[in-house]
């Protein structure tokens, strides 16, 4: 359907930049979706929403930190925002979708990955900060990755 940008419903999600300390290195939890791309762990963060906030808002840290152990089985803890972001999906029932996300540096301990087996996502893998120039990313998440990078470096 052609909706006009404005009238398009919005999806509110929450996602990461998830890292662990291992073998005395920074590796970045990613996940791998069915199109070809290396991309950051997320969830919608109304669905199943029970955190609020001391003003009644959503409490999107919290609620970020819970699907992303939902999705790839850590528990991580928020380290601060990185970006907020937004693009247009193509949903099958619902046509065009504006994905509103809001990315953090989340910190987790290192253990195997777990991924919930979803519709878009086929895999999930640690990678060392110097591999994973040679990934496909989208042009989106490039930099809030470097971002992410830039400040485990100065850790």
């Amino acid at each position: 359907k052609n909706i006009p940008y404005e009238k398009m419903p919005i999806d509110r999600l929450g996602g990461a930049v998830i890292y662990a300390k291992h073998d005395g290195e920074f590796e970045l939890a990613l996940v791998h979706d069915v199109f070809g791309h290396w991309t950051l762990s997320k969830g919608k963060l109304h669905e199943g929403a029970t955190t609020m906030d001391a003003e009644g808002n959503l409490d999107e840290k919290v609620e970020t930190a819970r699907k992303l152990k939902e999705e790839v089985d850590l528990d991580v803890e928020i380290k601060q925002e990185l970006s907020r972001n937004e693009y247009i999906a193509t949903h099958p029932e619902r046509g065009k979708v504006r994905k509103q996300v809001v990315y953090y540096l989340a910190e987790a301990t290192y253990k195997e990955l777990v991924l919930e087996k979803t519709g878009g996502l086929d895999k999930a893998e640690w990678f060392k900060l110097h591999e994973i120039v040679n990934l496909n990313f989208y042009n989106d998440i490039l930099p809030i990755i470097t971002n992410a990078i830039q400040i485990l470096h100065k850790k």
